[in-house]
């Protein structure tokens, strides 16, 4: 199949004017006026073409959460992400029991494996229980515990290996020493951590590469004592950044993507189950969580995670003055490249796997194409 007179997000992070040859489940080959070779040839002028969308941390969609630990959960999740043009996510984890968590992980090891349709469920986000009590957020304080390694390698042998990403607060003791062996099997995040600037540092020289959701539950920049946030600036690490507005100011976003450039902050929804609902009472790790006008709140006020995904994030952040192909690489290829999967996804480059968005200028979607498939 040929995709005929788009205009193509290319892998050089620019717009052009290219045809994208698609055979099977992969992207064969980029160009001008290619000839069709037998193969089915549709014409997408005046729309854009652009990778599909990764949501690397994301508790939940369409209902559910992903610690309901059930099929249905997952593939209901699963097919609601890809509504929105998200075709690979990283199903997120909340504060748990070690316990629960291991039902959840199994079950989700059998539905990956058997996995028919949706958003490519690529793996896990572990975020929590290894974090600090006195940035919990929505966390609940009872399940937070130091980082423990043999039950983090119990917990991603029961997912089938597939945690790709856990979340550390370093300060606590012995967390350190955690951050330098997961490293070595998984993206490591600096999360809801009470740290310091110094800490922060010697945490990424023992192997963390990614930060939970910039700004919100760590500390902050100041002048005399930069923080978690002043770390990250002076480092060369990954930024989530989570822009649905509320969580974050459009002119700290518009700061933050100048501070930082356009390949280390990666788009993320930190959605819960109310995402694509109507507004109301939900759960989320146990908690109460009230949505009302777009914002997703615990009982004391506390923001709980977003009620967006990830195509909103970009419509949002345009809409904030941020230059348009910055914020598709933060949707796409820099998300990729902090779960290290960028081989497979995230950009319409030959070999990759054809996940496609044709979109309008305003990035209501025309078409979903996952692994070369219309959905």
């Amino acid at each position: 199949m040929i995709l005929k007179n788009g205009l193509v997000f290319t892998e050089n992070g620019r717009f052009e004017a290219l045809d994208v040859r698609i055979c099977e489940d992969k992207i064969a080959e980029l160009g001008e006026n290619l000839p069709a070779n037998g193969e089915e040839v549709r014409d997408i002028s005046g729309k854009k073409l652009v990778p599909g969308f990764l949501d690397i941390h994301s508790h939940g969609c369409g209902g559910f959460d992903f610690c309901d630990g059930t099929a249905e959960a997952f593939q209901t999740m699963a097919d609601t992400y890809l509504k929105a043009g998200v075709t690979t996510v990283l199903g997120t984890s909340m504060t748990l029991p070690l316990e629960k968590l291991e039902e959840a992980f199994t079950v989700y090891r059998d539905f990956a494996k058997n996995q028919q349709h949706g958003a490519r469920m690529i793996g896990i986000n572990m975020e929590g229980p290894f974090l600090s009590v006195e940035k919990k957020g929505a966390h609940i304080a009872e399940y937070i515990i130091p980082a423990d390694y043999e039950a983090f390698i119990q917990l991603n042998e029961a997912s089938g290996n597939r945690i790709r990403q856990v979340d550390v607060a370093p300060e606590v003791p012995g967390n350190m020493e955690f951050i330098q062996k997961a490293s070595k099997l998984c993206t490591v995040c600096v999360a809801h951590t009470n740290g310091d600037y110094r800490t922060t540092l010697a945490a990424y020289r023992a192997g963390a590469s990614n930060n939970t959701h910039l700004y919100n539950a760590m500390t902050g920049f100041s002048h005399r004592e930069p923080g978690v946030v002043g770390a990250v600036f002076d480092s060369n690490t990954f930024a989530e950044l989570i822009c649905d507005g509320f969580h974050i100011h459009p002119s700290v976003i518009r700061s933050t993507f100048k501070m930082l450039g356009e390949d280390r902050i990666c788009l993320i929804s930190d959605s819960l189950r109310a995402a694509g609902c109507p507004a109301g009472v939900y759960e989320l790790g146990g908690q109460q969580v009230f949505v009302k006008d777009g914002k997703a709140t615990l009982e004391n006020g506390t923001i709980a995670g977003s009620v967006i995904d990830i195509r909103i994030a970009v419509q949002r952040c345009i809409s904030f003055g941020i230059r348009e192909e910055a914020v598709l690489k933060a949707a796409t290829i820099n998300p990729a490249r902090a779960i290290k999967v960028d081989h497979l996804v995230g950009s319409i480059k030959s070999g990759k796997l054809a996940d496609l968005l044709v979109a309008n200028p305003d990035y209501t979607l025309e078409a979903v194409y996952q692994s070369g498939k219309l959905q």
